[in-house]
């Protein structure tokens, strides 16, 4: 019995210190405005073509509005008229695929922060043959020579 409490103690405290690291690692990230939070927390997504970056071509970094890690070069950006910023090619080591549960699309999220940032699909432009489809609220532009 003595051993029975002891585990559940330290099981408790091992939980309450995971919430506390959580909470203490958020004060680190940018404060996101309800439709940001919507998208890179909850998973959500622009309205096509609506999108603050859909239509931009100025020459820069798109970093994760979470978490300022550099994403994606303007190099690499190119309208693929699917109603969403497109790049085919990101900052190596920058993003995590992961498979969505249905097995129809790959999830992509940012590898720092674990913020959604859209969708990875293989129809892109050669060399690299891949589109990913980024959601404007995710992220944020810093021109060149900033």
């Amino acid at each position: 019995m003595r051993f029975i409490i002891i585990f559940l103690l330290t099981g408790l405290t091992a939980c309450s210190q995971t919430r506390q690291n959580a909470i203490n690692m958020e004060k680190y990230y940018n404060k996101l405005s309800p439709q940001e939070e919507n998208e890179i927390i909850n998973k959500g997504t622009d309205i096509p073509y609506t999108g603050e970056y859909y239509k931009s071509n100025e020459n820069g970094i798109y970093t994760c509005r979470r978490c300022n890690v550099p994403l994606y070069y303007s190099r690499d950006k190119f309208d693929a008229h699917c109603g969403w910023p497109s790049f085919d090619d990101e900052i190596p080591g920058a993003v995590i695929r992961i498979p969505d549960p249905d097995g129809m699309r790959t999830e992509i999220i940012c590898a720092n922060c674990g913020g959604h940032l859209g969708h990875v699909f293989d129809d892109g432009p050669k060399p690299t043959g891949q589109r990913y489809c980024i959601n404007s609220a995710a992220i944020q532009f810093e021109k060149k020579g900033k």
